[in-house]
């Protein structure tokens, strides 16, 4: 996928959320200016008169401003949150597979990780070496390493367990695990580069690498059970092709397998 059809997408994606949050926004007003307009009609502090002729339109008109309030807060709360997704959209940093630059993305990240994991290592050799210095003498000489001084004096003051330095580096071996083996899947299927087909059940299943999808086409619509599970399995209906899909990978293929045989 070129560079520019990747941006667009992002950029399609984010004027997406704004629209569904100025939807939102605008229906949200609505329901409040006609839930003020049906107030507006009673006045104020007016009960309501059992068995005279209104009582029956007074108490129409007091669920319509419930239910139109109740409106009102929820599209709201809806603005709110596609204004958060379209926020989260623009700052997003995380490399997706259809970026055209991923791996080599990945790749300076894989770099980074793993400067960064053999700095902590040497802060704790030092550190081991300085165990029995005070903390003043420690923080020195991590200054002097390069460290900021905030970030000495923290990783010198003993834990709840009484360590010092960095004591998690077994997460950053994990991470930089985790970015090799995923550059490995991509440079996999930038080798394959080819649509792979196969049949599960009556359902076809189909690894379109050049849209970067898993998509599984049905042969009529499935049951409804077998649509919840590919709902809650990251699936979602896309009718400009007729298949359900999502994002090409590992995980993917497992929950295809997943969902597709469990509705054998």
């Amino acid at each position: 996928m070129p560079r520019e059809d990747y941006e667009e997408r992002k950029q399609a994606r984010i004027e997406r959320y704004e629209a569904r949050a100025e939807k939102a926004r605008q229906d949200s007003q609505d329901a409040w200016e006609a839930e003020r307009a049906i107030g507006d009609r009673i006045p104020f502090g007016q009960p309501i008169l059992v068995g005279h002729h209104s009582e029956k339109s007074h108490r129409a008109d007091i669920k319509r401003i419930q239910r139109l309030a109740d409106k009102g807060l929820e599209e709201a709360k809806k603005a709110e949150h596609y204004d958060q997704r379209a926020k989260a959209a623009r700052a997003n940093r995380a490399i997706s597979s259809d970026d055209p630059e991923a791996i080599q993305k990945l790749e300076a990240r894989l770099e980074a990780t793993k400067t960064e994991h053999e700095r902590q290592k040497e802060v704790n050799a030092l550190l081991r070496k300085l165990k029995k210095e005070p903390q003043e003498a420690q923080v020195v000489a991590l200054v002097e390493m390069g460290c900021p001084e905030g970030q000495a004096w923290t990783l010198t003051t003993p834990d709840f367990m009484g360590r010092i330095g960095f004591t998690f580096l077994a997460n950053s071996r994990a991470r930089i695990k985790r970015i090799e083996e995923r550059i490995e899947e991509l440079r996999a299927a930038e080798e394959s580069a080819e649509t792979v087909e196969r049949t599960i059940g009556d359902a076809e299943v189909v690894e379109n690498v050049d849209e970067n999808r898993l998509q599984i086409f049905f042969p009529g619509k499935p049951p409804e059970e077998t649509r919840r599970a590919l709902r809650q399995n990251g699936f979602r209906w896309a009718p400009s092709v007729g298949a359900w899909q999502r994002q090409l990978n590992n995980a993917a293929r497992y929950a295809a397998e997943y969902v597709l045989k469990g509705s054998e």
